[in-house]
């Protein structure tokens, strides 16, 4: 930054100074012409002005436009310098907090003060610090959960070996089958964790076609009715028409999946889970509303962050990994939509999302 602060303090001194000087010489010209003239026509109207009074007058306003030329130079100069720094210290600061952010001091922030390009600059380059501070805090929190996650049931089937390896137990049908969920849950963890690794690659692409979406959800409810019939909860869609969205077929299914999978995981047995497709203007809202445990209000808002649980004491086989509803978000986001989500403890919950026509 010295280098720039030197270049744009020459740039100034320079045109400053250079004005001041064309202005000098013209004026200087301009006046010995003019002095000149007056000689000449003094002369032709046998007029006899005193030499040494024009001579005097001429050297004393030739240098005091010198002098004036002097003093504005070093004005500019002064003032070159002053304004140059002003320029280049925000940039300074802006290089400093940059440096110290790669060294991993994401806390760094920029003192900004005005309202000038600058200034949103400097609002920028603290923008961007907040979204490297949340992402390394994601980042450590995505670690930490992962962690424990596989941690629980990588110990539940250490101990299981453990205790048949030393003849303590028999490896009998029932703890084989209670080590074999273990690893279903680690590799239904694993495949979750593929699908969102996945949506949020940049190079995630979906596969848009238009298609019947009615005929899609009908698809899968038909799918998951079996289900839903073991577990005595009744499921709903009434067919209305075709309405036709455009969409990625296979990641529109992956959206009915899991908000199915969820209703069906908390209501209970007699409970009722209903699947609406509505248009309204240019949009098309997909909704599935259960009658199950519902969620606190306080809750709701973290709901769509990966691994979050809305009971810290269900375990995954009671309440999965916590990284289905982040990838249904991220897939309506990728197709341009939104969703929503509204609930009441033992009501109920309602998640309802909107897709473009």
């Amino acid at each position: 930054m010295k280098g720039l602060y030197a270049r744009i303090a020459i740039a100034f001194i320079g045109i400053a100074s250079g004005v001041l000087l064309i202005s000098t010489i013209t004026f200087i010209i301009e006046t010995h012409y003019h002095l000149s003239m007056y000689k000449h026509q003094s002369q032709d109207m046998n007029v006899s002005p005193s030499p040494a009074f024009d001579t005097h007058f001429e050297q004393a306003l030739l240098q005091s436009v010198l002098w004036t030329a002097i003093l504005g130079i070093v004005l500019a100069v002064v003032i070159s310098l002053f304004v140059a720094k002003r320029i280049t210290a925000p940039l300074i600061q802006m290089r400093s907090v940059a440096e110290r952010m790669a060294k991993g001091e994401l806390s760094s922030r920029m003192e900004v003060s005005g309202k000038d390009e600058l200034a949103d600059l400097g609002h920028s380059l603290n923008d961007l610090a907040e979204q490297l501070l949340l992402q390394e805090q994601l980042r450590k929190t995505m670690t930490a959960d992962v962690a424990h996650e596989l941690r629980t049931p990588l110990t539940t089937l250490k101990s299981h070996m453990e205790a048949m390896i030393e003849g303590i137990w028999e490896p009998t049908p029932k703890r084989l089958e209670s080590c074999y969920e273990e690893i279903e849950r680690l590799r239904f963890l694993v495949g979750d964790l593929e699908q969102l690794t996945e949506v949020e690659s940049p190079d995630f692409k979906l596969n848009i076609k238009e298609e019947n979406i009615n005929f899609i959800v009908n698809h899968h409810i038909e799918a998951s009715k079996a289900a839903y019939e073991k577990k005595g909860v009744r499921l709903h869609f009434q067919i209305d028409g075709i309405v036709h969205v455009p969409l990625d077929k296979l990641r529109f299914g992956q959206i009915m999946v899991n908000l199915l999978s969820n209703s069906l995981k908390f209501t209970p047995k007699g409970g009722e889970v209903r699947v609406a497709v509505t248009e309204q203007g240019q949009s098309v809202f997909i909704s599935v509303s259960d009658s199950g445990i519902g969620i606190h209000e306080k809750e709701l808002a973290f709901v769509f962050e990966r691994f979050y649980r809305t009971d810290k004491s269900r375990d995954r086989k009671s309440g999965g990994s916590g990284i289905g509803l982040t990838i249904v978000k991220k897939l309506i986001v990728a197709h341009g939509g939104t969703i929503d989500i509204r609930s009441q403890p033992s009501k109920g919950t309602l998640v309802e999302f909107r897709l473009p026509k």
